[in-house]
């Protein structure tokens, strides 16, 4: 089991390091996110863990949408946020309609943990991109280094996900 894990992992870091350039918040990185989390869930990780991944690629997702959106022309607040905004955490709470998934199943301060996971990774994502933003500012409109707009964002949510791991242990 260690062994695939590790090789798993070698392989997706071999991936990114061969990769020649990456759009940030790309459908490409939000597809692979997605792609690790049922992995992760079949494996036993734990909900809160889970759920902050899936509140980072969710608003991974709604970034690309509205950035998408813009670019082709849409100009009202309603369509370019609001409703990509509603669709993606609408397409998230599906979850819990899934035969065998029950709400509040599992809880963590008195909260689902599915639900406080998406939470927090919702705004560990949100707070690393504005990071990412705030330093390419004071950069001169450059990022410092390579995928760094990848990269900012998503340790933050691996700084989350030690923390909720620290507390579920």
């Amino acid at each position: 089991m260690k062994k695939s894990l590790l090789t798993a992992f070698s392989a997706f870091v071999m991936a990114i390091l061969t990769l020649p350039a990456a759009w940030a918040v790309c459908p490409v990185c939000t597809v692979a996110v997605g792609a690790g989390l049922e992995g992760a869930r079949l494996l036993g990780v734990d909900d809160v863990i889970t759920g902050i991944w899936a509140g980072g690629l969710t608003l991974s997702l709604f970034f690309w949408t509205a950035g998408w959106l813009k670019k082709r022309g849409v100009t009202s607040v309603w369509l370019q946020i609001v409703a990509p905004l509603v669709v993606c955490y609408g397409l998230l709470a599906a979850v819990y309609l899934m035969p065998g998934v029950t709400f509040g199943a599992q809880t963590l301060w008195g909260v689902d943990k599915f639900l406080l996971g998406i939470i927090v990774g919702t705004v560990a994502f949100y707070l690393g991109a504005r990071w990412y933003i705030k330093i390419k500012r004071d950069n001169g409109g450059h990022a410092r280094f390579p995928f760094q707009k990848v990269i900012v964002p998503l340790s933050f949510l691996l700084v989350a996900t030690v923390v909720f791991w620290l507390i579920t242990k």
